[in-house]
C-alpha cells in the first residue's frame, strides 16, 4: 500500500482528498496541529481510516518527526491560513504558515528522504489568488503573478520555493494552481458557504437578511471534489510540473447569490440582501478565470460538476443541516 501524508486534513480539500486516496487503497495520514484541535473529532468521525499525526507548519522539527514516522510516498500540502480577508488582519501569521510553511515542509522532505529509497512526491496547493490583478485572461501556468492580498503574496512564495526545490534538488514537486473551488464542506466564513447557509436559513424562516460586501468580483468556481482528482493525477506523472485547475467559466458573487436564492424559489432576493462596507477588502481581485488546457491534455482531468449544480448541492446541504438543527421537518 502506498502511504500519503496530508496537511490541512481538516479542510474541505483535505477531507475529499483523503476519501479519494482511501478509495485507491492508500494508507492515509493527516497532519494535525495541537492536541486540542476542535476539528479532530470531525475528522475522526468522518474519516475513521485516517491516522492523525502531530505536526505544525511553523515548526520544522515537528515536520521532520512526522515524515520519519509516516515514511510517506506522497505528501500533499493543503495546510494554510486560507481565508483571504483574515490575511489582511494577520499578515505575518499568514506569511509564516502559508508561505514559510511550504519551505519548512520541503526542507523536511529533503532531509528525511523517501521510504525504501523511493523519493517522496510532493504536491503544493497554489492558488489563483496569486494572479491577483491579472495581466491576461484567461490565466495559464505562465501568466505573471500580481497578488492583491497577504494570502496571495504568501502563496506566490510557496509556489516559487516549490519550483526552486524542484530545480535545485531534483525533488518530485508539483504545484496545482487551483481556482476557486467550493463544496458543502466549505467553512462558513467563506462567502460561498455564507451565502448558501443564509439562503437556507431565510427559506426556513430562521434568518431575515444576508449581509455581504462587494457583489461584482468574478470568479471561476468549481467543485472541490473534482479538484482533488487533479492533485492526485499530478503526482502520478513521469515528471513533475505545475498545472492550472479551473472550469474556464466565470461568475460574479451576484450570480452566485442569484443562483442560490432561485434554487429555493426566492426570485425577489434583493429584499433579503444588505451590503456592509466592513466586508469590502482593502484591495480586491476583480476577475479570475483559468485555462486548464494543460491539465486536460497531460493529466486527462476535467471538471464534472457545473456551476449551477454546485450551488444547488451546497444549498440543499445547508437546508438539511439547518432544518435538523432547528428541529424542522423537511418534505
Amino acid at each position: 500500500m502506498r502511504r500519503a501524508l496530508i496537511t490541512g486534513i481538516t479542510g474541505q480539500d483535505g477531507r475529499y482528498l483523503a476519501e479519494l486516496l482511501h478509495s485507491k487503497n492508500y494508507e492515509v495520514f493527516g497532519l494535525i496541529k495541537g492536541q486540542n484541535n476542535p476539528r479532530i473529532e470531525l475528522v475522526q468521525a468522518e474519516l475513521p481510516f485516517v491516522e492523525l499525526v502531530s505536526g505544525d507548519l511553523q515548526d520544522l522539527s515537528s515536520l521532520v518527526a512526522a515524515l520519519e514516522q509516516v515514511q510517506p510516498d506522497e505528501v500533499y500540502n493543503l495546510g494554510a491560513i486560507s481565508f483571504v480577508a483574515l490575511s489582511f488582519k494577520q499578515a505575518e501569521l499568514t506569511a509564516n504558515v502559508t508561505g514559510l510553511g511550504v519551505l519548512r515542509l520541503l526542507e523536511a522532505i529533503r532531509m528525511v528522504g523517501g521510504s525504501s529509497g523511493n523519493p517522496v512526491r510532493f504536491y503544493q496547493a497554489s492558488s489563483s489568488e496569486m494572479f491577483g490583478k491579472v495581466r491576461e485572461s484567461p490565466q495559464i501556468e505562465s501568466t505573471a503573478f500580481y497578488p492583491r492580498s497577504p494570502y496571495g503574496c504568501a502563496k506566490v512564495f510557496g509556489h516559487d520555493i516549490t519550483v526552486n526545490y524542484r530545480d535545485s534538488y531534483g525533488l518530485f514537486a508539483c504545484s496545482g494552481i487551483l481556482f476557486n473551488h467550493e463544496s458543502p464542506r466549505r467553512g462558513i466564513e467563506f462567502v460561498t458557504r455564507k451565502v448558501t447557509n443564509a439562503v437556507a436559513r431565510i427559506k426556513l424562516g430562521l434568518q431575515e437578511t444576508l449581509v455581504l460586501g462587494d457583489l461584482e468580483p468574478r470568479r471561476d468556481w468549481g467543485f472541490a471534489g473534482d479538484y482533488v482528482h487533479a492533485m492526485w493525477m499530478m503526482l502520478q506523472q513521469d515528471r513533475p510540473a505545475d498545472y492550472v485547475v479551473a472550469t474556464g467559466r466565470t461568475h460574479s458573487v451576484r450570480d452566485f447569490v442569484d443562483a442560490a436564492f432561485r434554487h429555493v424559489g426566492l426570485d425577489d432576493w434583493e429584499r433579503y440582501l444588505k451590503q456592509d462596507a466592513r466586508f469590502f477588502r482593502p484591495s480586491e481581485v476583480d476577475l479570475l478565470v483559468g485555462d486548464a488546457t494543460k491539465a486536460r491534455t497531460e493529466l486527462g482531468w476535467k471538471p464534472e460538476v457545473d456551476f449551477e449544480s454546485l450551488v444547488a448541492m451546497m444549498v440543499d446541504h445547508d437546508l438539511k443541516l439547518e432544518a435538523r438543527k432547528a428541529g424542522i421537518r423537511q418534505p
